[in-house]
Protein backbone atom coordinates (compact mmCIF):
# COMPACT_ATOMS: atom_id res chain seq x y z
CA UNK A 1 0.00 0.00 0.00
CA UNK A 2 2.31 2.47 1.08
CA UNK A 3 4.64 1.95 -2.49
CA UNK A 4 1.18 2.10 -4.09
CA UNK A 5 1.23 5.62 -2.48
CA UNK A 6 5.25 6.99 -3.27
CA UNK A 7 4.02 5.62 -6.79
CA UNK A 8 0.71 7.88 -7.30
CA UNK A 9 2.37 11.03 -5.56
CA UNK A 10 5.80 10.87 -8.31
CA UNK A 11 3.11 10.40 -10.79
CA UNK A 12 0.91 14.05 -9.59
CA UNK A 13 4.21 15.12 -8.84
CA UNK A 14 5.61 14.49 -12.50
CA UNK A 15 2.05 15.58 -13.77
CA UNK A 16 2.41 18.80 -11.93
CA UNK A 17 6.18 19.36 -12.98
CA UNK A 18 4.91 18.76 -17.13
CA UNK A 19 1.96 21.04 -16.65
CA UNK A 20 4.08 23.48 -15.26
CA UNK A 21 6.23 22.91 -18.14
CA UNK A 22 3.78 24.40 -20.76
CA UNK A 23 4.34 28.39 -21.34
CA UNK A 24 0.96 29.88 -23.80
CA UNK A 25 2.74 32.43 -25.59
CA UNK A 26 1.13 35.64 -27.49
CA UNK A 27 3.18 37.82 -29.66
CA UNK A 28 2.98 40.25 -26.93
CA UNK A 29 3.59 38.08 -24.07
CA UNK A 30 6.74 36.83 -25.88
CA UNK A 31 7.78 40.46 -26.61
CA UNK A 32 7.77 41.48 -22.61
CA UNK A 33 9.26 38.37 -21.78
CA UNK A 34 11.98 39.13 -24.48
CA UNK A 35 13.00 42.66 -22.98
CA UNK A 36 13.10 41.18 -19.64
CA UNK A 37 15.86 38.21 -20.44
CA UNK A 38 17.50 40.30 -23.43
CA UNK A 39 21.43 40.52 -22.03
CA UNK A 40 21.71 43.06 -25.08
CA UNK A 41 19.40 45.53 -23.44
CA UNK A 42 20.83 44.41 -19.83
CA UNK A 43 24.51 45.70 -21.59
CA UNK A 44 23.23 49.40 -22.86
CA UNK A 45 21.22 49.34 -19.15
CA UNK A 46 24.81 49.42 -17.51
CA UNK A 47 26.02 51.77 -20.05
CA UNK A 48 22.74 54.49 -19.61
CA UNK A 49 23.99 54.04 -15.60
CA UNK A 50 27.80 55.08 -16.55
CA UNK A 51 26.38 57.91 -18.98
CA UNK A 52 24.47 59.31 -15.84
CA UNK A 53 27.29 59.06 -13.70
CA UNK A 54 29.07 61.21 -16.40
CA UNK A 55 26.56 63.14 -16.02
CA UNK A 56 27.28 63.61 -12.35
CA UNK A 57 30.60 64.23 -12.76
CA UNK A 58 30.20 67.01 -15.26
CA UNK A 59 27.91 68.53 -12.84
CA UNK A 60 30.64 68.34 -9.78
CA UNK A 61 33.45 69.92 -11.67
CA UNK A 62 31.49 72.97 -10.92
CA UNK A 63 32.42 72.11 -6.65
CA UNK A 64 35.44 72.86 -4.91
CA UNK A 65 37.58 70.06 -4.03
CA UNK A 66 39.26 69.61 -0.82
CA UNK A 67 42.70 67.84 -0.50
CA UNK A 68 44.84 66.68 2.43
CA UNK A 69 48.50 65.89 1.97
CA UNK A 70 51.43 65.31 4.88
CA UNK A 71 54.80 63.87 4.01
CA UNK A 72 58.28 63.69 6.06
CA UNK A 73 61.94 64.83 5.18
CA UNK A 74 64.91 63.80 6.33
CA UNK A 75 67.62 66.32 5.68
CA UNK A 76 71.53 66.14 6.57
CA UNK A 77 72.83 68.36 9.41
CA UNK A 78 73.75 71.57 9.10
CA UNK A 79 75.46 74.72 10.90
CA UNK A 80 73.19 76.46 13.01
CA UNK A 81 72.87 80.21 12.29
CA UNK A 82 71.98 82.41 15.28
CA UNK A 83 73.19 86.33 16.40
CA UNK A 84 75.07 86.60 20.13
CA UNK A 85 72.45 88.42 22.52
CA UNK A 86 74.11 90.96 25.24
CA UNK A 87 73.10 88.81 27.60
CA UNK A 88 75.14 86.17 26.24
CA UNK A 89 72.40 84.05 25.38
CA UNK A 90 72.28 83.28 21.30
CA UNK A 91 69.39 84.07 18.67
CA UNK A 92 68.93 80.49 16.30
CA UNK A 93 67.68 82.20 13.23
CA UNK A 94 68.42 78.92 11.79
CA UNK A 95 68.22 75.99 13.41
CA UNK A 96 69.53 72.77 12.76
CA UNK A 97 66.38 70.23 12.33
CA UNK A 98 66.79 67.06 10.10
CA UNK A 99 63.12 66.04 10.73
CA UNK A 100 60.43 67.80 8.64
CA UNK A 101 57.01 67.30 8.88
CA UNK A 102 54.56 68.70 6.90
CA UNK A 103 50.70 68.48 6.67
CA UNK A 104 47.97 70.88 4.52
CA UNK A 105 45.04 71.53 3.67
CA UNK A 106 43.98 72.82 0.77
CA UNK A 107 41.37 74.02 -1.33
CA UNK A 108 40.54 75.14 -5.07
CA UNK A 109 37.33 76.14 -6.59
CA UNK A 110 36.56 77.07 -10.18
CA UNK A 111 34.76 79.79 -10.61
CA UNK A 112 35.20 81.12 -14.51
CA UNK A 113 36.11 78.29 -16.76
CA UNK A 114 34.87 80.44 -20.08
CA UNK A 115 32.09 78.07 -20.37
CA UNK A 116 34.32 74.85 -20.85
CA UNK A 117 32.65 72.90 -17.76
CA UNK A 118 28.85 74.41 -18.97
CA UNK A 119 30.04 72.40 -22.56
CA UNK A 120 30.99 69.39 -21.10
CA UNK A 121 28.26 69.05 -18.88
CA UNK A 122 25.94 69.43 -21.98
CA UNK A 123 27.99 66.47 -23.94
CA UNK A 124 27.45 64.44 -20.73
CA UNK A 125 23.60 64.85 -21.07
CA UNK A 126 23.85 64.85 -24.86
CA UNK A 127 25.56 61.27 -24.44
CA UNK A 128 22.80 59.51 -21.58
CA UNK A 129 20.44 60.50 -24.29
CA UNK A 130 21.85 58.89 -26.90
CA UNK A 131 22.39 55.54 -24.92
CA UNK A 132 18.75 56.09 -24.01
CA UNK A 133 18.03 55.96 -27.23
CA UNK A 134 20.08 53.62 -27.77
CA UNK A 135 17.56 51.12 -25.46
CA UNK A 136 14.88 52.08 -27.86
CA UNK A 137 16.27 51.01 -31.09
CA UNK A 138 17.70 47.80 -29.36
CA UNK A 139 13.62 47.20 -27.72
CA UNK A 140 12.77 47.62 -31.30
CA UNK A 141 15.09 45.62 -32.62
CA UNK A 142 14.68 42.75 -30.32
CA UNK A 143 10.64 43.20 -30.44
CA UNK A 144 10.98 42.31 -34.29
CA UNK A 145 13.22 39.61 -33.90
CA UNK A 146 10.92 37.78 -31.38
CA UNK A 147 7.74 38.63 -33.93
CA UNK A 148 9.66 37.15 -36.89
CA UNK A 149 10.58 34.12 -34.99
CA UNK A 150 6.79 33.87 -33.39
CA UNK A 151 5.40 34.02 -36.90
CA UNK A 152 8.08 31.73 -38.41
CA UNK A 153 7.07 29.17 -35.30
CA UNK A 154 3.49 29.56 -36.25
CA UNK A 155 3.65 29.54 -39.89
CA UNK A 156 5.95 25.84 -39.45
CA UNK A 157 3.16 24.48 -37.18
CA UNK A 158 0.32 25.39 -39.39
CA UNK A 159 2.34 23.67 -42.36
CA UNK A 160 2.96 20.82 -40.02
CA UNK A 161 -1.30 20.76 -39.40
CA UNK A 162 -1.90 20.65 -43.36
CA UNK A 163 0.61 18.05 -43.87
CA UNK A 164 -0.47 15.86 -41.38
CA UNK A 165 -4.16 16.17 -42.21
CA UNK A 166 -2.56 15.48 -45.64
CA UNK A 167 -0.58 12.42 -44.89
CA UNK A 168 -3.21 11.13 -43.18
CA UNK A 169 -5.84 11.32 -46.55
CA UNK A 170 -2.94 9.79 -48.28
CA UNK A 171 -2.53 6.47 -45.96
CA UNK A 172 -6.11 6.17 -46.16
CA UNK A 173 -6.65 6.70 -50.01
CA UNK A 174 -3.55 4.21 -50.45
CA UNK A 175 -4.83 1.82 -48.03
CA UNK A 176 -8.09 2.08 -50.91
CA UNK A 177 -5.80 1.70 -54.03
CA UNK A 178 -4.22 -1.27 -52.64
CA UNK A 179 -7.44 -2.94 -52.00
CA UNK A 180 -8.34 -2.61 -55.51
CA UNK A 181 -5.62 -3.58 -56.91
CA UNK A 182 -5.63 -6.83 -55.04
CA UNK A 183 -9.21 -7.45 -56.63
CA UNK A 184 -7.60 -6.33 -60.21
CA UNK A 185 -9.58 -2.87 -60.52
CA UNK A 186 -6.20 -0.60 -60.98
CA UNK A 187 -3.43 -1.11 -62.71
CA UNK A 188 -0.07 -1.43 -60.06
CA UNK A 189 1.25 2.15 -61.48
CA UNK A 190 -1.16 4.02 -59.52
CA UNK A 191 -0.52 2.26 -56.49
CA UNK A 192 2.96 3.39 -56.75
CA UNK A 193 2.09 6.74 -57.61
CA UNK A 194 0.30 7.11 -54.43
CA UNK A 195 2.94 5.46 -52.24
CA UNK A 196 5.17 8.16 -53.55
CA UNK A 197 3.44 11.06 -52.99
CA UNK A 198 2.69 9.46 -49.73
CA UNK A 199 6.80 9.22 -49.14
CA UNK A 200 7.00 12.94 -50.38
CA UNK A 201 4.19 14.27 -48.26
CA UNK A 202 5.91 12.03 -45.46
CA UNK A 203 9.51 14.60 -46.47
CA UNK A 204 7.74 17.43 -46.70
CA UNK A 205 6.51 17.02 -43.10
CA UNK A 206 9.47 16.14 -41.26
CA UNK A 207 11.10 19.09 -42.55
CA UNK A 208 7.99 21.05 -41.50
CA UNK A 209 8.40 19.93 -38.36
CA UNK A 210 12.42 20.54 -38.10
CA UNK A 211 11.43 24.24 -39.28
CA UNK A 212 9.15 24.82 -36.29
CA UNK A 213 11.65 23.71 -33.53
CA UNK A 214 14.23 25.36 -35.20
CA UNK A 215 11.48 28.45 -34.60
CA UNK A 216 11.12 27.75 -31.38
CA UNK A 217 14.20 27.27 -30.14
CA UNK A 218 14.92 30.30 -31.81
CA UNK A 219 11.88 31.86 -29.74
CA UNK A 220 13.23 30.15 -26.60
CA UNK A 221 16.46 32.17 -26.78
CA UNK A 222 14.89 34.91 -27.36
CA UNK A 223 12.11 35.16 -24.63
CA UNK A 224 14.34 32.95 -21.86
CA UNK A 225 11.82 30.02 -21.71
CA UNK A 226 13.97 26.76 -20.76
CA UNK A 227 14.70 24.54 -23.44
CA UNK A 228 12.06 21.79 -21.24
CA UNK A 229 8.96 24.26 -21.67
CA UNK A 230 6.54 23.66 -24.19
CA UNK A 231 5.47 26.75 -25.46
CA UNK A 232 1.94 27.25 -27.02
CA UNK A 233 1.47 29.78 -29.74
CA UNK A 234 -1.92 31.60 -28.78
CA UNK A 235 -1.91 34.22 -31.67
CA UNK A 236 -2.96 32.43 -35.21
CA UNK A 237 -1.75 33.44 -38.82
CA UNK A 238 -5.69 34.91 -39.64
CA UNK A 239 -5.52 37.19 -36.77
CA UNK A 240 -6.05 40.53 -38.67
CA UNK A 241 -3.22 43.63 -37.66
CA UNK A 242 -4.89 47.00 -38.41
CA UNK A 243 -2.09 49.01 -40.21
CA UNK A 244 -3.08 52.95 -40.06
CA UNK A 245 -3.73 53.68 -44.47
CA UNK A 246 -2.09 56.50 -44.82
CA UNK A 247 0.11 58.38 -47.49
CA UNK A 248 3.79 57.23 -48.13
CA UNK A 249 4.59 61.24 -46.79
CA UNK A 250 2.84 60.84 -43.50
CA UNK A 251 4.45 57.60 -42.76
CA UNK A 252 7.66 58.66 -43.15
CA UNK A 253 6.87 61.97 -41.40
CA UNK A 254 6.37 59.36 -38.59
CA UNK A 255 9.10 57.39 -38.96
CA UNK A 256 12.04 60.34 -38.70
CA UNK A 257 9.97 61.40 -35.40
CA UNK A 258 10.12 57.57 -34.09
CA UNK A 259 12.69 56.20 -35.02
CA UNK A 260 15.26 55.79 -31.60
CA UNK A 261 18.12 55.39 -34.30
CA UNK A 262 17.82 59.14 -35.35
CA UNK A 263 17.23 60.14 -31.97
CA UNK A 264 20.46 58.02 -31.26
CA UNK A 265 22.40 60.00 -33.98
CA UNK A 266 20.73 63.68 -32.75
CA UNK A 267 22.19 63.19 -29.56
CA UNK A 268 24.78 62.13 -30.73
CA UNK A 269 25.61 65.80 -32.87
CA UNK A 270 24.91 67.42 -29.46
CA UNK A 271 27.28 66.07 -28.07
CA UNK A 272 29.85 66.43 -30.44
CA UNK A 273 28.92 70.25 -30.73
CA UNK A 274 29.13 70.98 -26.98
CA UNK A 275 32.65 68.54 -26.79
CA UNK A 276 33.75 71.21 -29.98
CA UNK A 277 32.81 74.07 -27.96
CA UNK A 278 34.45 72.78 -24.77
CA UNK A 279 37.60 71.94 -27.21
CA UNK A 280 37.76 75.96 -27.95
CA UNK A 281 37.46 76.89 -24.70
CA UNK A 282 40.96 75.31 -23.52
CA UNK A 283 42.83 78.44 -25.05
CA UNK A 284 40.38 81.03 -23.05
CA UNK A 285 41.02 82.08 -19.07
CA UNK A 286 40.11 79.99 -16.17
CA UNK A 287 39.65 81.62 -12.44
CA UNK A 288 39.74 79.62 -9.73
CA UNK A 289 39.72 80.30 -5.74
CA UNK A 290 42.44 78.39 -3.69
CA UNK A 291 43.68 78.31 -0.46
CA UNK A 292 44.87 75.98 2.15
CA UNK A 293 45.96 75.14 6.26
CA UNK A 294 49.46 74.39 7.21
CA UNK A 295 50.33 72.68 10.06
CA UNK A 296 54.51 71.47 10.13
CA UNK A 297 57.26 71.29 11.60
CA UNK A 298 59.06 73.20 11.26
CA UNK A 299 56.76 75.50 9.47
CA UNK A 300 59.03 77.60 6.50
CA UNK A 301 56.26 80.06 6.26
CA UNK A 302 57.30 81.51 9.69
CA UNK A 303 60.47 83.19 10.81
CA UNK A 304 62.96 82.25 12.35
CA UNK A 305 62.29 78.64 12.24
CA UNK A 306 61.57 76.62 15.24
CA UNK A 307 61.10 72.91 15.99
CA UNK A 308 57.83 72.74 17.04
CA UNK A 309 54.63 72.51 15.30
CA UNK A 310 53.23 76.13 14.30
CA UNK A 311 50.09 76.35 11.83
CA UNK A 312 49.24 79.25 8.65
CA UNK A 313 47.22 79.43 6.18
CA UNK A 314 46.84 81.35 2.66
CA UNK A 315 43.82 82.31 0.55
CA UNK A 316 44.57 83.58 -3.05
CA UNK A 317 42.70 83.73 -6.90
CA UNK A 318 44.56 81.86 -9.05
CA UNK A 319 44.53 83.17 -12.75
CA UNK A 320 45.35 81.07 -15.58
CA UNK A 321 45.45 81.69 -19.37
CA UNK A 322 46.52 79.07 -22.25
CA UNK A 323 47.97 82.13 -24.76
CA UNK A 324 50.00 79.85 -26.89
CA UNK A 325 49.70 75.71 -27.13
CA UNK A 326 51.23 75.97 -30.88
CA UNK A 327 48.19 74.90 -32.63
CA UNK A 328 47.27 71.88 -30.50
CA UNK A 329 44.01 73.16 -29.46
CA UNK A 330 43.01 74.04 -33.07
CA UNK A 331 44.21 70.78 -33.95
CA UNK A 332 41.37 68.82 -31.55
CA UNK A 333 38.61 71.56 -32.48
CA UNK A 334 39.38 70.49 -36.09
CA UNK A 335 39.58 67.04 -35.39
CA UNK A 336 35.63 67.18 -33.81
CA UNK A 337 34.41 69.65 -36.15
CA UNK A 338 35.31 66.66 -38.95
CA UNK A 339 32.95 64.28 -36.66
CA UNK A 340 30.41 66.91 -36.30
CA UNK A 341 30.28 67.00 -40.29
CA UNK A 342 30.06 63.43 -40.44
CA UNK A 343 27.44 62.86 -37.92
CA UNK A 344 25.21 65.22 -40.01
CA UNK A 345 26.00 63.47 -42.99
CA UNK A 346 25.19 60.27 -41.54
CA UNK A 347 22.14 61.68 -40.59
CA UNK A 348 20.97 62.86 -43.78
CA UNK A 349 21.90 59.48 -45.32
CA UNK A 350 19.58 57.53 -42.72
CA UNK A 351 17.13 60.03 -43.30
CA UNK A 352 17.02 58.85 -47.02
CA UNK A 353 17.29 55.28 -46.38
CA UNK A 354 14.45 55.37 -43.83
CA UNK A 355 12.52 56.91 -46.62
CA UNK A 356 12.92 54.46 -49.30
CA UNK A 357 12.47 51.54 -47.05
CA UNK A 358 9.46 52.78 -45.51
CA UNK A 359 8.10 53.06 -49.18
CA UNK A 360 9.17 49.61 -50.05
CA UNK A 361 7.94 48.04 -46.39
CA UNK A 362 4.30 49.89 -48.16
CA UNK A 363 4.82 48.13 -51.40
CA UNK A 364 5.77 44.69 -49.57
CA UNK A 365 2.73 44.72 -47.45
CA UNK A 366 0.01 45.37 -50.73
CA UNK A 367 1.78 42.59 -52.42
CA UNK A 368 0.99 40.37 -49.21
CA UNK A 369 -2.38 41.07 -49.23
CA UNK A 370 -2.69 40.33 -52.17
CA UNK A 371 -1.29 37.24 -52.24
CA UNK A 372 -3.36 36.22 -49.71
CA UNK A 373 -6.32 36.99 -51.39
CA UNK A 374 -5.35 34.93 -54.10
CA UNK A 375 -4.16 32.09 -52.31
CA UNK A 376 -7.83 32.13 -50.84
CA UNK A 377 -9.05 31.46 -53.36
CA UNK A 378 -6.61 28.89 -54.91
CA UNK A 379 -7.86 27.24 -51.57
CA UNK A 380 -11.32 27.07 -52.41
CA UNK A 381 -10.92 26.63 -56.47
CA UNK A 382 -8.73 23.46 -55.00
CA UNK A 383 -11.12 22.07 -52.62
CA UNK A 384 -13.94 22.37 -55.40
CA UNK A 385 -11.81 20.45 -57.79
CA UNK A 386 -10.99 17.98 -54.72
CA UNK A 387 -14.56 17.38 -54.41
CA UNK A 388 -15.74 16.64 -58.09
CA UNK A 389 -12.93 14.53 -58.20
CA UNK A 390 -13.48 12.66 -55.46
CA UNK A 391 -17.24 12.04 -56.32
CA UNK A 392 -16.03 11.20 -60.02
CA UNK A 393 -14.12 8.77 -58.60
CA UNK A 394 -16.52 7.23 -56.32
CA UNK A 395 -18.87 7.22 -59.46
CA UNK A 396 -16.30 5.35 -61.72
CA UNK A 397 -15.86 7.98 -64.33
CA UNK A 398 -12.51 9.25 -62.74
CA UNK A 399 -9.12 7.19 -62.15
CA UNK A 400 -6.95 7.37 -58.71
CA UNK A 401 -4.31 9.75 -60.59
CA UNK A 402 -6.94 12.41 -60.95
CA UNK A 403 -7.24 12.01 -57.90
CA UNK A 404 -3.79 12.34 -57.20
CA UNK A 405 -3.46 15.21 -58.92
CA UNK A 406 -6.65 17.33 -56.86
CA UNK A 407 -4.61 16.30 -53.82
CA UNK A 408 -1.32 17.43 -54.70
CA UNK A 409 -3.05 20.70 -55.89
CA UNK A 410 -5.35 21.48 -52.46
CA UNK A 411 -2.28 20.65 -50.45
CA UNK A 412 -0.11 23.26 -52.23
CA UNK A 413 -2.67 25.51 -52.21
CA UNK A 414 -3.01 24.93 -48.49
CA UNK A 415 0.72 25.68 -47.82
CA UNK A 416 0.73 28.80 -50.23
CA UNK A 417 -2.17 30.45 -48.42
CA UNK A 418 0.16 29.22 -45.01
CA UNK A 419 2.82 31.19 -46.58
CA UNK A 420 0.47 34.34 -47.82
CA UNK A 421 -0.11 34.84 -44.69
CA UNK A 422 2.98 34.47 -42.98
CA UNK A 423 4.07 37.29 -45.58
CA UNK A 424 1.60 39.35 -44.49
CA UNK A 425 2.61 39.29 -40.59
CA UNK A 426 6.04 39.85 -41.23
CA UNK A 427 5.71 42.55 -43.64
CA UNK A 428 2.80 44.23 -41.20
CA UNK A 429 6.57 43.38 -38.64
CA UNK A 430 8.56 45.48 -40.83
CA UNK A 431 6.45 48.21 -41.55
CA UNK A 432 5.96 48.91 -37.84
CA UNK A 433 10.03 48.18 -37.36
CA UNK A 434 10.81 50.81 -39.85
CA UNK A 435 8.52 53.55 -38.83
CA UNK A 436 9.79 53.14 -35.28
CA UNK A 437 6.36 52.04 -33.55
Amino acid sequence: MSRFAFVLVGVLVSSDAFAQAVVRLTVADATSRAHETSHRLAEIRAREQGAQAAIKSAELARMPTVNATGSYVRTNHVQEFFFPRPDGTRLVVYPDIPDNFTTRVGLQWPIFTSGRTDALERAATAEASAVTAEIDTARADLRFEVVRAYWAAVTAREAVRVLEESAARADAQLGDARQRFTVGLIPPNEVSSLEAQRSRERAQLIEAQNLRESALIDLRRLTGIPEGSVIELADSLDAAVSVARDTADTFIKQAFENRPERKVFMARLNALEARQDAVLAANKPTVAVIGGVDYANPNPRIFPRKGEWQESWDVGVNVSWNVLDFGRTRAQAAEVAAGVTAARERIADFDNTVSADVRQRLLDLESSQAMVQAAGDAVRSAADARRVVGDRFAAGVATSTDVLVSQVAFLEAELARTRALAGVKLAEARLERSLGR
